[in-house]
């Protein structure tokens, strides 16, 4: 295909939704508007639409007034914005691959214990990583001997859903607390007994795998903790960058800064001037994106194609950064509810650049992908 074309591959319900414009929180107009620049034209797929040799696809195109459904050859790059839980949708990513097609960020979501693996392998990030196993009896009992703060998540889980915490007061001994099962955005707490997770709780953690992971002491906004997201995109020479941050607070009474689950979304430095002392703000926004970019780097060296990321950075009240987890699938919004809607542009111009940089490399780096089961 004309190498103008860069595909952009949507999971079936945002595909369905593009004629009516209700694509959620992917803004289609963006890839539109930012492709262009590098003279690009955007056509919007899914994976049942490429046909089984991997000449052809079904796809949205623009033509001016409104998206249109077109039969075309498939591009020979495409950004993978899709969730393919099933290892039939990999493969058949697999062999799109060994037909030369280029696609990035072809795996865009791995397990939690999988990235702490992959940067715990790496010396020079280890003092910036929470302690973290794999949640069994054993793990949890390890776990709570040495920290008397933790995180039980969903190895799998997105937005905050599933995500509770396990705290010990020497006035109360250890407490678990998790999302009303009748408002998620409310939380309930609850004595252990015996040390021993309610039944209930263990019921969930034998049907879903979960990660325990030390809690760091973030830094707080009028008692609220808050956190960075950073996001880290491969561009137009094919390097890693930063794109923009944004910062979020958690809502009153959570422990959690999610944007879905009450946090809010603020610009960085409004937010960190209020809660670190003033000297110490810019040095630990440097520290904070000059981890981003060793993280990203390093993963990007280990899952080639790996292209566009949201990394959750947390801040101690002296400034001290920690990697809190990768986002493989950026959700890009909090940028425009920061109020930050040239960077939220950003976000969407630079997977088109790095688009025209693969197209103009006639070796493209396609490397079989690991799944998201790792």
């Amino acid at each position: 295909m004309s190498q103008d074309t860069v595909g952009i591959l949507l999971n079936s319900s945002m595909y369905r939704g593009i004629p009516t414009h209700r694509t959620g929180q992917e803004w289609i107009a963006g890839y539109e508007e930012t492709a262009r620049e590098y003279g690009l034209t955007p056509v919007f797929l899914r994976l049942g639409g490429i046909d089984s040799a991997g000449n052809s696809c079904v796809a949205y195109v623009y033509n001016g007034i409104e998206y249109v459904e077109q039969k075309l050859p498939l591009p020979s790059v495409i950004h993978n914005r899709a969730l393919y839980p099933r290892i039939a949708a990999h493969q058949k990513l697999q062999s799109l691959k060994n037909r030369g097609i280029t696609v990035f960020n072809v795996n865009n979501r791995y397990g939690k214990d999988f990235i702490h693996r992959l940067l715990w392998n790496a010396p020079q990030l280890q003092e910036y990583l929470p302690a973290a196993m794999p949640l069994t009896s054993g793990n949890l009992r390890r776990m709570m001997s040495r920290h008397p703060d933790l995180i039980l998540k969903p190895i799998r889980g997105s937005v905050g859903h599933g995500v509770m915490r396990l705290r010990y007061t020497p006035s109360s001994g250890w407490e678990l607390t998790y999302a009303s099962p009748m408002n998620k955005q409310r939380w309930n707490t609850v004595r252990l007994q015996r040390r021993e997770l309610p039944s209930w709780t263990r019921r969930i953690l034998r049907r879903t795998p979960y990660l325990v992971q030390e809690r760091i002491p973030l830094a707080e906004y009028e008692g609220r903790p808050i956190d960075l997201r950073i996001t880290v995109q491969r561009g137009s020479r094919g390097e890693w960058g930063v794109t923009g941050r944004f910062a979020k607070v958690a809502a009153a009474g959570s422990f959690v800064c999610n944007i879905a689950k009450g946090g809010e979304a603020l610009p960085a430095e409004e937010l960190l001037d209020k809660a670190l002392s003033e000297e110490i703000v810019s040095s630990a926004l440097a520290d904070v994106e000059n981890l981003a970019l060793v993280i990203s780097n390093h993963l990007g060296a280990k899952l080639p194609l790996l292209a566009d990321l949201g990394l959750d950075i947390g801040l101690t009240a002296i400034g001290r950064p920690y990697f809190i987890e990768c986002n493989g699938r950026d959700q890009r919004y909090g940028f425009r509810k920061a109020g930050l809607s040239e960077v939220w542009k950003d976000t969407y111009r630079q997977p088109m650049a790095y688009a025209r940089y693969l197209l103009g490399h006639s070796v493209h780096r396609n490397v079989t992908p690991q799944h998201a089961s790792e």
